[in-house]
């Protein structure tokens, strides 16, 4: 195989997206494509690294055998700066040719006048245990925002539409859009495509879009005989196709709960009012569960094919406690733990615990009079043990960065794949002014600290790590 040359270099979408055109003769033989972008000098973030085999770049339409041309999308470059990128192509005799490829990109400004503007309040070092190294930003300005651990924009396209009910999953992003509601896919090469949603009663999506059993789980309005559902139902959809798989309705789930336990529900669930306010959702595959959180009253674990109420855990000097019923399915909090309140992003860590943003926000949306529970001054990043069978809980981890830092709604809490090493979104910080963007290793110790301009929850709605340092496509 004859070495290849590189025949064009051309601009994408956004500064951060190129197209290198290769050409060599014996095209078919290539299995795959490998690049890695060279990291500025004094970062430490680890480099951009993307596998392709050939079979996916064909897929999409990247080789055209006539002209033996294959085109690598290259995503994750610097803007306004002289990339060097190694690009590896690997044929079926196992042969490797290598080449360097010097990728000179325009200089970008954020339109919104946020991203490109980090204030870096602590900068990470050198050797340090942090488990990511990129994370993207759901913003409700645009598309998702990804930024590397030294406070670069390493991705971003052109979109009216935001991403805040958004997901990075199988090297896209899903995000459910609400006019029309839509699928949308967005390829990190900066094309998309949509699809609708399957189900004709859902008005829109809010708030989160997280891994479900079979496919992923949105939080969504519904519509039933003229009235409006709020922010209480649960669906799973195929990204791939927008059909829904599976539907949980909270509002008829706790109402036959509390009936068939002697309460009225009347007085609690009030469709037509934003009583519940889902914010997240997630499947715990350890006994066929979904945890949904509710910003106003509670976690709750339902049953995934019968939706039957397992256990309760939230405040219990809210409301939703003074209903004998619900107050039965409650787990009490070991002394010196803090209960969820306001929380949001409810997920399973690697070691199985349930972990919240918990902002710490009492009640809004109660009737006149109910009891809305405690409040606190600052937010902090709960991870909880439960033992259904004696209705316990305990707080087995917090981060609350010595009680200085109060996100009172949105905001996020996630692991990196790996495990432990967390990256946190405080989404309106500084009585809404400041959006902070924390990463920590796996002893809990800040590893940076980053702060935008906040626009409402806009800048950083929530915000997870992404793998950029190891992606591999496929098929």
């Amino acid at each position: 195989m004859s070495p290849p040359t590189v025949t064009a270099v051309r601009a994408g979408a956004s500064p951060f997206i190129a197209f290198v055109d290769l050409h060599f003769p014996g095209t078919g033989a290539t299995t795959s494509v490998h690049y890695s972008i060279e990291p500025k000098p004094g970062t430490v973030s680890r480099p951009v690294d993307v596998s392709y085999a050939a079979a996916y770049l064909q897929r999409r339409g990247y080789v055209v055998a006539s002209s033996s041309t294959i085109t690598v999308p290259v995503f994750g470059l610097y803007s306004n700066y002289a990339n060097q990128v190694d690009v590896d192509v690997r044929t079926a005799g196992r042969l490797t040719q290598q080449l360097r490829v010097e990728v000179d990109t325009a200089a970008y400004t954020d339109p919104n006048g946020i991203y490109d503007r980090p204030v870096t309040m602590k900068a990470r070092v050198a050797g340090d245990s942090l488990g990511f190294d990129y994370f993207y930003m759901k913003s409700g300005l645009g598309s998702p925002v990804v930024v590397d651990t030294d406070g670069q924009i390493r991705w971003v396209v052109p979109t009216a539409l935001p991403s805040l009910s958004s997901l990075f999953v199988e090297n896209h992003f899903v995000i459910g859009d609400s006019t029309p509601v839509q699928v949308r896919r967005l390829e990190l090469d900066g094309t998309s495509s949509v699809t609708g949603l399957g189900a004709v009663d859902v008005t829109d999506f809010n708030h989160n879009v997280d891994p479900g059993k079979v496919g992923l789980l949105a939080d969504v309005d519904t519509a039933l005989n003229g009235v409006t559902n709020y922010e209480s139902t649960v669906v799973e959809f195929d990204p791939h196709n927008g059909s829904v798989l599976s539907q949980w309705d909270l509002g008829d789930i706790l109402s036959r709960y509390m009936r068939s336990h002697g309460d009225d529900p009347a007085s609690f669930v009030r469709p037509g009012a934003d009583w519940f306010h889902l914010n997240a959702a997630t499947y715990d595959p350890s006994d066929d569960s979904v945890i949904v959180s509710s910003r106003e009253n509670f976690i709750a674990k339902i049953d995934y094919d019968s939706g039957d109420l397992i256990w309760i855990l939230g405040d219990p000097t809210k409301y939703w406690h003074t209903f004998p019923s619900l107050a039965a399915r409650s787990l009490t909090l070991a002394a010196g733990g803090l209960y969820p309140i306001g929380q949001h992003a409810v997920s399973i860590t690697h070691d199985g615990l349930v972990q919240v943003f918990n902002d710490g926000l009492g009640s809004v949306n109660q009737p006149a009079g109910a009891p809305t529970g405690e409040s606190r001054n600052y937010s902090a990043v709960s991870a909880y043990s439960t033992d259904e069978g004696h209705l316990a809980a305990a707080e087995v981890r917090r981060f609350d960065d010595g009680q200085s830092i109060f996100s009172s709604i949105c905001s996020s809490a996630y692991e990196a794949p790996a495990g432990a090493s967390v990256l946190i979104s405080y989404a309106v910080a500084d009585n809404f002014t400041r959006a902070r963007l924390i990463g920590l290793d796996a002893s809990q110790n800040v590893a940076f600290d980053f702060q935008y301009a906040a626009s409402g929850c806009n800048t950083s709605w929530n915000a997870q790590p992404i793998p950029f340092e190891s992606m591999q496509f496929t098929q």
